[in-house]
């Protein structure tokens, strides 16, 4: 029986990842951690509200004893400046990974990045290079094992939307079209994320940068 952390569940990505563990026999625990409330009752669910994921050294003490952590939170860069983007995509990120690093070094670390990201941090894009210098930093770091999930096209299941009014209106638009978009391996769901992501505890992979294909293949794993 596992443990998980799981950040950014008020998102369609974190909720898909949430729905999962809930429902999955085998996680006996799951602990959130977000800025607002999730509104959920489980018995396996315990929640943390942090306004400032800076400030995680605050709550110490109820996160060790965790096999995985499943970090989904993000931000669009629409709008934001590589200042503010990098912060809370890159040094949040980092900070949360130091102090759980520090408590359960053992642990699965799965972080939620995007299709496109730069591996090299030196591409003209500015949410790649930081996104890339985020998943550098999380594979190198030293945990039992460690993945960088890059959905491109996610459909939405169980009920769950996007924050974003535009994903949802495209969302309306092309619902009919979902059953055939399923049957693509190039596109993946909100539930095929959160199998995959708990499969990464009990099969170990060489390729540590999945994309939706992959995904897919390993939400199917037994």
């Amino acid at each position: 029986m596992k443990k998980v952390i799981i950040t950014g569940t008020t998102g369609m990505v974190g909720k898909g990842v949430l729905l999962e563990c809930l429902e999955d026999v085998r996680i006996s625990e799951v602990l959130v951690i977000n800025r607002s409330p999730l509104g959920i009752e489980h018995p396996k669910l315990k929640e943390i509200l942090l306004k400032d994921f800076m400030e995680l050294e605050s709550v110490k003490d109820q996160l060790e004893g965790y096999h995985a952590c499943f970090y989904c939170m993000g931000v669009s860069v629409l709008g934001l400046n590589e200042e503010t983007y990098g912060h809370i995509t890159f040094t949040m990120t980092k900070k949360f990974a130091d102090v759980l690093f520090e408590l359960n070094s053992d642990m699965v670390f799965n972080y939620v990045s995007g299709s496109g990201t730069d591996s090299s941090e030196k591409g003209r894009s500015m949410w790649a290079r930081v996104k890339g210098k985020t998943e550098n930093y999380i594979l190198n770091k030293g945990f039992k094992d460690a993945y960088a999930f890059r959905p491109g096209g996610i459909i939405p299941e169980k009920g769950i939307k996007s924050r974003t009014g535009w994903y949802n209106a495209f969302y309306v638009i092309t619902r009919p079209f979902f059953p055939l978009m399923k049957k693509s391996k190039n596109i993946t769901t909100t539930t095929k994320i959160g199998q995959a992501m708990i499969q990464t505890l009990f099969h170990s992979l060489k390729m540590k940068h999945l994309e939706n294909k992959a995904i897919n293949t390993l939400s199917q794993n037994p």
